[in-house]
């Protein structure tokens, strides 16, 4: 059991509701301090709210716990200074320069050293030669470093990042997350949401949410184990028409497709096996077990979870905008 003390969040039975949509059910979560802690799910899944909890933006209409030491119904305003939240889509001003919008949250947050620290956070992350520019006319990924230091520019213990690397190029999101390892190294906790599986294995731990409630959590070996999948790499010829006789057999619960092969996977090995036997010595495919992938298990646990597809365009509930 992890030390209460070495916990930046450590939360048990959250619930959220909006009118009659019970959008978070009985979510239990720790995250240690130092850890980059992956927060995954499908759109409409939940993680935009319980972000929001846990930052102190949302009440919990029941359950208990704590952020950095302040407790997330009675002491929101304590939490709100200590933690810095990255949204979705890029909130800054975009008609003023980085500087200028870098002072302004200085300002706000009431910041006695707010140009030393503007200066700092500047030279930090690389934005120096750019702070008289226009916030609005960065690209997608010098935005999302802007974000980042928007949330850091008050000296937060705790990062919860919502999607941040959605929509920025592939050097920027592995810029973006050295950065954030760098952070972690520092002892700062990070809680940051993402639909990629990249992502996920850099992440130290995982936990996975769907309709609203927590299906899954530990490191990624962990997470994998547990699901206790069974899968095989399909290759060869009119890998759709096979697909199409796989679907509905006994044992197998997926078959997806990855570039030029397809993954056929159950739960039950010895169903599986028994299904594709016929297949195996009928088509001139070629069939290798392998060891089931992350992705591999989050497909599996959303058509588990009866959430093969999205509720929702964007958000969690009609009142936000993030999903």
């Amino acid at each position: 059991m992890t030390p209460a003390g070495d916990l930046a969040i450590d939360v048990r039975g959250l619930n959220k509701h909006f009118g009659d949509k019970h959008v978070v059910r009985d979510l239990s979560l720790q995250v240690r301090r130092g850890e980059i802690h992956g927060f995954l799910g499908p759109n409409g899944s939940g993680k935009t709210t319980s972000i929001r909890m846990l930052c102190g933006l949302l009440t919990p209409d029941s359950g208990s716990g704590t952020c950095l030491g302040h407790d997330v119904i009675r002491e929101t305003a304590a939490i709100k200074r200590e933690v810095g939240y990255m949204t979705q889509r890029f909130s800054l001003w975009e008609d003023l320069t980085l500087r200028e919008n870098l002072e302004f949250i200085a300002r706000m947050y009431g910041m006695r050293d707010g140009r030393q620290a503007v200066a700092a956070t500047l030279d930090k992350l690389g934005l120096r030669e750019r702070q008289n520019q226009l916030a609005g006319a960065l690209s997608g990924g010098w935005k999302q470093r802007l974000a980042l230091a928007a949330c850091m520019l008050h000296r937060p213990r705790l990062l919860l990042l919502d999607e941040p690397t959605a929509g920025v190029d592939p050097k920027a999101r592995r810029d973006f997350w050295e950065e954030i390892h760098q952070l972690a190294a520092g002892g700062i906790a990070v809680l940051v949401s993402t639909h990629y599986m990249d992502e996920a294995q850099r992440c130290h731990r995982l936990a996975y949410i769907s309709d609203g409630r927590l299906l899954a959590s530990g490191t990624a070996d962990e997470v994998v184990a547990a699901r206790n999948l069974t899968a095989w790499e399909v290759s060869g010829p009119d890998l759709w028409a096979l697909a199409q006789r796989l679907r509905g057999q006994p044992g197998v619960d997926q078959v997806t497709p990855f570039g030029n092969t397809l993954h056929v996977t159950g739960r039950d090995a010895q169903r599986l096996f028994e299904s594709i036997s016929a297949l195996r010595e009928d088509t001139p495919h070629r069939w290798e077990p392998i060891e089931a992938g992350l992705e591999d298990v989050f497909i599996s646990l959303m058509a588990g979870n009866g959430n093969g597809r999205e509720p929702a365009q964007r958000g969690d509930c009609p009142h936000t905008q993030e999903g």
